[in-house]
């Protein structure tokens, strides 16, 4: 069978047309004649966002796949693991769901397949259906693997107004509650926790530091703002859900975020929905991706049906599916997907546990794009160093 892929409004079976400009594959893959057996791994926590829409694409599509088996894991553990199976031919893994850092491990050991370079006569152009952040952060991706999900990360700062009377305004005052305030204000170790990285990111822009993309020679005054804070932090977690934990259960007042964790957690019952939010004078927005990204070494067929699954996910009706319950907000990567598209349980939980004034801040502060891998993970590293040191709670 020629594989030939679609640019699709609607999967055959979900009600709509299958076919919007056939193309034919110049790299002549095959469709396979019986269906496969898919294994995708997440290291980021998408399949919250996405698992709706993949297997909504395998029950459409049950001569092309029989059956996708999921997994999670750590990011940092994954490339090793990859990089080890494709060396000794025993590559048992088909898709990867990661952010930026393993994106950039894996292209270090030339691990991925560049599926947005080497497919790009068949996919969508990219450049045109992405929102301007999303095209921001594919670019970051550099063809290694294809973005599906994008959010205006943060910095947001959580907080429970029973407990926090006056809000601070700027960095400055913020420093100062912590002092007045000592215990009271935590957050994770950056290299574990999406809000953590985004809150040291962020951090730069807000104090006005020479060069906010260069964590080493462009931080000083992040870095000593950070080691001042630590006098008032206790410890410091390993994960982003212990901090929201101890949010919801009183032992914290104030807790660096973002939209999308503040909204879910919220809609999970984990943090009291009274909990509010502020954004320091200052504030730039530090985006955030996922990404869908493919070993080399799988078997033609199972690419193929790969590349046929991200064209689906690709598709307005199938972003739509990515508000969830407000984990990534907003969520979709491409343009034209409002929320009226979303399930109807994404809009039941985002009317009740969204904040309008998410859109504003949105629209009308700048976007930065988050750290190059390799700063990244140099920040993570003078952090622990400068600030974590003994400090980090396992």
């Amino acid at each position: 069978m020629t594989f030939t892929l679609t640019r699709r409004t609607l999967m055959a079976g979900l009600g709509a047309s299958l076919v919007v400009d056939l193309r034919a594959m110049a790299q002549g893959l095959t469709l396979p004649t019986s269906p496969v057996e898919l294994n995708i791994v997440d290291v980021a926590g998408n399949l919250q966002l996405t698992q709706r829409a993949i297997e909504a694409y395998r029950d459409a599509h049950p001569k092309l796949v029989s059956r996708i088996n999921f997994s999670k894991a750590p990011s940092p553990e994954l490339p090793g693991k990859i990089k080890a199976q494709q060396d000794a031919n025993r590559l048992d893994i088909d898709g990867v769901l990661t952010g930026i850092d393993a994106i950039a491990a894996g292209a270090a050991m030339d691990m991925w397949v560049p599926i947005a370079n080497d497919f790009a006569a068949t996919l969508p152009k990219l450049q045109d259906i992405y929102l301007d952040g999303a095209w921001a952060m594919q670019q970051q991706a550099n063809g290694q693997g294809v973005c599906v999900t994008f959010c205006d990360a943060g910095p947001v700062i959580n907080y429970m107004p029973d407990r926090v009377k006056q809000v601070p305004k700027t960095a400055e005052e913020l420093l100062a509650w912590a002092a007045a305030n000592p215990g009271r204000f935590l957050y994770a170790r950056p290299a574990n926790s999406g809000p953590g990285r985004i809150f040291m990111m962020g951090l730069p822009y807000l104090l006005g530091d020479k060069d906010p993309q260069d964590p080493e020679n462009g931080w000083e005054k992040t870095w000593a703002y950070l080691q001042e804070l630590g006098k008032y932090v206790e410890y410091y977690p390993s994960s982003t859900g212990a901090v929201f934990k101890e949010l919801g259960e009183g032992s914290r007042d104030m807790i660096p975020s973002q939209a999308g964790w503040d909204i879910n957690t919220r809609a999970l019952g984990v943090v009291p929905k009274e909990a509010a939010v502020f954004f320091l004078n200052g504030f730039h927005w530090v985006m955030d991706a996922h990404y869908l990204c493919v070993p080399r070494g799988i078997p033609q067929e199972k690419l193929a049906v790969m590349v046929d699954m991200l064209l689906y996910l690709l598709s307005p009706e199938a972003q739509a599916m990515t508000y969830d319950s407000g984990y990534f907000y907003p969520g979709p990567a491409v343009k034209d997907v409002p929320l009226s598209m979303a399930p109807a349980d994404s809009q039941a939980i985002l009317a009740e546990f969204g904040r309008p004034e998410y859109a504003d801040i949105i629209a009308n502060n700048p976007r930065e794009l988050p750290l190059a891998p390799d700063r990244l993970i140099r920040a993570f590293a003078r952090w622990d160093e400068l600030v974590g040191s003994n400090k980090v709670k396992k």
